[in-house]
């Protein structure tokens, strides 16, 4: 990752935690989701914890504040169709579940919270202060009209009284974990050690070819292999498919519902301000703060001397990422950046330098290249963008419509087929498929693949929601699991039998040839006298892909294993095979270990208790009464 990623992933998009106050003070301007829409009534019961409900307007509330994060990290192509397709909305009522599953453990552990802790905390809100103050009562309501929704304050103080209940739940639970010294040295090592790398790699598909190999020794790889071969049980099926694509052809969006929407949801078409800028990262995480700063303002003199700050950026800047751009980080708006970096960069004027930016990744030379005044997009630009987006939903409330009343009138094979000709569908057959592959139309749909696996033959069932649309099956085939003849996979069987012997002749010319790499002086000498590349890596830490080999640990713990100057045995692994060298090693110093435990001990601590209290909640949970209604999920969005 790199430090942009990094330093956006700090401030990027809202955080799905326990504390429901995370969400207060984000000023997303949504829709009025209490507006009555085809799909679920506001109190229909999505889930319920212990008799605890989550309400189609709850679920409504979070997923389109969730949606409007994602549009502002990612964009406008980020469409709810495509989040629903990634299953972003079962994910978002899972984290609402958890939550209300953890309050249930929390008033089984009697543990509360007072009013006067609700206002402690609420007084101490970095968004309700001014200058280190309360803003008041009067500005505190006003504050919480301007939401949208609009909240009251009975409304915010429960959510306040929920999180600090649930901080309470995390710290009674958790508080007794404890991270020793030796663990953070250990983990500080497997961090920050590293080596650089000889590497001489046989690869196996340069042995392939002039390999031939017999119908005896394919039939005898099939016999020892029979399982790897076994053709699964499989099932064929009959489906009607309700999508909305069909449907959308017949759906006329009338101009006031796109002007309607334009207007309920201009802040989407508004772009705000934007700069444009480069910098040059000095690094000080493990490293003494005052030579980094003294490194950084040489080269900031440099850059202001009329230095090429995109030269300089590539030689100097631990950004590896926006280095290779000559720092560019291309536009971005105000908070997808740390406060310290977004403030220096919007007070900027364009084609000016930066004093030094301190940040908690270290110190940042800034070159604003231009800037962008905030401007809302016209109606006639976004026209044709809102009208797609209105027909898709309505014809995706028709397909669930449509879908709900078939629900009831769909008994047997011929109710399906006379559904399909009522409506104008049509009936489709499927291919033969396991419980893992592909339907014809449908691709990778789980649900129905399951669904088949688990019906009589000419049982009918449905609806069931796929990421193509709403889908009524019945089996009609049958295929029994199978050992199959040579003819049937001989292209497969032949084609790993190659590979086998392939990889076998890798391994065999790396045996021959690696006595002499290990004993040789110079190991680049020895690997070129022997016709073989040799690469060679920069000094690397655990989790670096290797050129040749990926990110292999088993390769990875045996590299960083050896000594400087000693050469391993042939390593086999997956269609990999290697030799590697230890040219160099930096190993981790008492100094750097003591400029970072403070900061690695938080980080460990936070990950332990996080581990811990999501088993402890994965156990409780299983003496709960969860009930979960999917349908109700999918109407509450349409």
């Amino acid at each position: 990752m790199t430090m942009l990623d990094r330093m956006r992933q700090h401030k990027n998009w809202l955080k799905w935690s326990l504390a429901a106050v995370c969400l207060a003070f984000v000023f997303f301007y949504v829709p009025d989701f209490l507006t009555t829409v085809p799909g679920a009534a506001p109190t229909d019961v999505v889930a319920s914890v212990e008799g605890r409900e989550i309400t189609s307007n709850d679920f409504r509330r979070v997923y389109f504040q969730q949606l409007q994060s994602y549009q502002m990290a990612y964009g406008g192509e980020l469409n709810d169709q495509l989040l629903r397709q990634l299953g972003i909305d079962q994910q978002i009522l899972q984290q609402m579940i958890d939550e209300e599953a953890a309050v249930v453990e929390a008033e089984r552990l009697e543990l509360s919270a007072s009013d006067i802790e609700v206002r402690e905390r609420i007084l101490n809100l970095p968004g309700l202060q001014d200058n280190g103050v309360f803003i008041g009562e009067e500005q505190y309501r006003l504050l919480l009209r301007s939401q949208v929704p609009p909240m009251t304050p009975a409304q915010f103080e429960e959510d306040i009284r929920r999180s600090i209940l649930l901080d309470k739940l995390r710290a009674a639970i958790t508080g007794w974990i404890e991270v020793s010294d030796d663990e953070l040295r250990e983990e500080y090592r497997v961090r920050n050690e590293k080596v650089k790398l000889d590497i001489v790699t046989f690869s196996p598909v340069e042995f392939r070819d002039g390999i031939t190999v017999t119908d005896e020794e394919l039939a005898a790889h099939l016999e020892a292999n029979a399982e790897t071969y076994r053709i699964p049980e499989k099932r064929k099926i009959d489906y009607l498919l309700i999508d909305a694509e069909s449907l959308r052809a017949g759906v006329v969006v009338p101009d006031a519902d796109i002007e309607r929407s334009y207007t309920e949801n201009a802040s989407q078409y508004s772009n705000p301000e934007q700069v444009r800028a480069s910098h040059i990262l000095f690094e000080t995480e493990g490293q003494d703060e005052a030579s980094v700063r003294a490194r950084a303002e040489a080269v900031l003199a440099e850059a202001r001397a009329g230095g090429d700050f995109a030269a300089l950026a590539e030689e100097h800047s631990d950004d590896v990422g926006s280095a290779t751009l000559g720092g560019d980080l291309d536009y971005f708006s105000r908070g997808r950046m740390v406060p310290e970096f977004e403030t220096a960069a919007f007070s900027m004027e364009p084609d000016t330098i930066s004093d030094l930016v301190q940040t908690e990744y270290g110190f940042h030379i800034i070159h604003v290249t231009d800037t962008r005044e905030a401007a809302t997009r016209p109606l006639e630009e976004v026209r044709d963008q809102i009208a797609d987006q209105l027909q898709w939903e309505q014809a995706q409330s028709q397909a669930d419509l449509m879908a709900e009343q078939l629900a009831g009138q769909i008994a047997t094979p011929e109710d399906l087929a006379q559904a399909a000709a009522d409506r104008g569908l049509t009936v489709e057959e499927s291919n033969y498929f396991g419980r893992t592959d592909a339907i014809d139309r449908l691709g990778l749909a789980a649900g129905v693949a399951s669904a088949a696996f688990s019906f009589a033959p000419g049982e009918v069932g449905g609806p069931l929601r796929t990421p193509t649309g709403h889908v009524f099956l019945t089996v009609t085939d049958e295929q029994e699991a199978y050992a199959p003849e040579l003819d049937e996979v001989r292209e497969q069987v032949e084609s790993d039998l190659v590979d086998e012997h392939a990889q076998a002749a890798a391994e065999q010319r790396a045996a021959e040839l690696t006595p002499t790499l290990q004993a040789a002086d110079d190991f680049a000498a020895a690997a070129e006298e022997a016709d073989l590349a040799v690469t060679t890596t920069e000094l690397v830490v655990r989790g670096t892909a290797l050129p040749g080999l990926g990110a292999r640990p088993e390769i990875e713990e045996l590299a960083f294993s050896l000594g400087v100057g000693e050469t391993s045995d042939v390593l086999a692994a997956d269609n990999v095979v290697a030799v590697i060298h230890v040219a160099e090693r930096e190993d981790v110093t008492d100094e750097g270990f003591a400029t970072a435990v403070d900061s690695l001990r938080g980080e460990l601590l936070f990950d332990q208790q996080g581990r811990f209290f999501s088993a402890y909640m994965t156990k409780a949970k299983e003496s709960m009464q969860i009930d979960i209604d999917l349908q109700t999920m999918a109407l509450s969005i349409i």
